[in-house]
Order: C-alpha cells, then sequence, then structure tokens
C-alpha cells in the first residue's frame, strides 16, 4: 500500500479558488435581486407583514446564510493540499449543514403552524 499523498497542483487550487470568487460574486448579486423582487412584491401586496410573508423573508435570509457556507466551504476545498484533507473537509460540512438545515426547516415549521 502507498503511503504517497495525492496532492492537487497549485496551478489547479489557484484557477479553481478565482472561479469560486467569481461564481460566489455572481450569487450574491443574483440573490440580491432575487430579495429585492420579493420585497417590492411584498410592499405592493401588503403581504410582507403575514405568516408567509416571514416566512418568504426568513427563506431568503437561510437561503443566503447555506450560499455563504457552500462558498466558504468551496474556499477550504480548493485550498486543501491533498485530497485526503478534501475528504476530512467534505464529510464536516456535509454533517455540519444537515445540522443547519435541519434547524432551519423547524423554525420554518414553526412559522407555518397556526397561530391561536
Amino acid at each position: 500500500m502507498s503511503t504517497e499523498r495525492s496532492e492537487i497542483p497549485s496551478s489547479v487550487r489557484d484557477l479553481a479558488e478565482k472561479s469560486v470568487e467569481q461564481a460566489r460574486g455572481a450569487v450574491g448579486t443574483l440573490l440580491d435581486a432575487a430579495r429585492k423582487a420579493s420585497e417590492t412584491i411584498q410592499a405592493t401586496t401588503k403581504t410582507g407583514e403575514t405568516p408567509a410573508g416571514e416566512a418568504v423573508a426568513r427563506g431568503f435570509g437561510y437561503a443566503q446564510e447555506n450560499i455563504s457556507a457552500i462558498f466558504d466551504f468551496a474556499q477550504k476545498l480548493v485550498k486543501a493540499p491533498d485530497l485526503k484533507e478534501a475528504a476530512r473537509l467534505q464529510s464536516d460540512f456535509v454533517r455540519d449543514q444537515a445540522e443547519v438545515m435541519s434547524k432551519q426547516v423547524e423554525e420554518l415549521r414553526e412559522l407555518s403552524k397556526p397561530k391561536s
């Protein structure tokens, strides 16, 4: 069995890092535009203060948090010196995001319950 590390060339990591930064900017711009459109629609229809409006606003917040976590993970991943570290980062990310998303779903579930 070989103990040789599967190293990722620095040129590949540099290119990947630049791509992640560009993608983060593009997705951020898209998410900002979607949030503004939603806020305009809610203001026009006066639904912003309703439970549905609150759920939409909370959903945008969650989306932004999750997307940020994905890009943070991607930046760590492209800096991983080898495949073993990349696999560890992936495992940690999946575990952490499963926990975060479970909490988010529970909070949205609470928002959707009828108020008595």
